[in-house]
């Protein structure tokens, strides 16, 4: 695999501020912030009822050793606390859920109300199976963005982190059971152990979602990637740069 950059989109909300970073805020970003940060605040009743979080998320918060909650799989507190729930950010009634079931259908869901999917079917490419039971999985997880460098961030940029549908490969509909099975796991430790034709793309989104969010890679993580990446020779990573 050639790490080069090979494409780029441009980011509708411009350079998402990180803190230190000194760079200057647009009015465009300065408005889609503090709608991100709004959003952030009010209850998300889909991502309660729908959006499941492993309870291997606890793992050490901070240098001082404390420890965080176990994540209750309904309410998912402290996710919310840390990255926030599903957000409507272009206000059209869907949250980032429910764009990300009707951008991947197959066969597409009825919508009713302001937006709430019944039916439809997407196919799971982690484990090669139509499924109409489905969880979003944010390809590199929450819980390794958080560890990774994301725990640095503001809030409204985890938000921002969570939600983003700039690239198609941050955000995918997948089987519950490959999400469950994936959990908060890095690439050292899971690669679509189920369809392992598409271990090339896994890493390349995986790679391409690092960089453009400057996250970090420990030294599993990047023998793993070193070793994936000698069997993908003609596998290019196209990196969008969002923060």
């Amino acid at each position: 695999m050639e790490w080069r950059l090979v494409g780029r989109v441009a980011n509708p909300w411009g350079q998402v501020p990180v803190p230190g970073g000194g760079q200057a805020v647009n009015p465009r970003v300065q408005e889609y912030m503090a709608n991100v940060a709004a959003a952030a605040l009010r209850r998300d009743r889909v991502s309660r009822r729908h959006h499941y979080v492993p309870q291997a998320y606890m793992k050490a918060w901070s240098s001082d050793g404390r420890r965080v909650r176990v994540l209750d799989t309904v309410n998912g507190s402290d996710r919310k606390e840390a990255f926030g729930g599903w957000i409507d950010a272009d206000r059209d009634g869907c949250n980032t859920r429910a764009e990300v079931l009707l951008a991947e259908a197959v066969e597409q869901p009825t919508v009713t109300g302001r937006c709430t999917l019944t039916g439809g079917s997407r196919y799971s490419w982690y484990d090669d199976r139509l499924v109409d039971r489905t969880d979003i999985d944010h390809a590199v997880p929450l819980a390794e963005a958080r560890d990774s460098g994301a725990s640095r961030w503001t809030k409204a940029c985890r938000v921002a982190y969570a939600n983003y549908l700039g690239d198609d490969g941050h955000l995918v509909a997948v089987s519950q059971r490959s999400n469950r099975q994936k959990a908060d796991k890095d690439v050292a430790a899971w690669n679509v152990p189920d369809n392992p034709s598409q271990r090339c793309r896994y890493l390349s989104d995986q790679v391409a979602i690092k960089l453009g969010w400057h996250l970090s890679v420990d030294p599993a993580e990047h023998a793993a990637t070193q070793r994936i990446a000698a069997n993908c020779p003609r596998t290019d990573v196209t990196v969008e740069s969002a923060p």
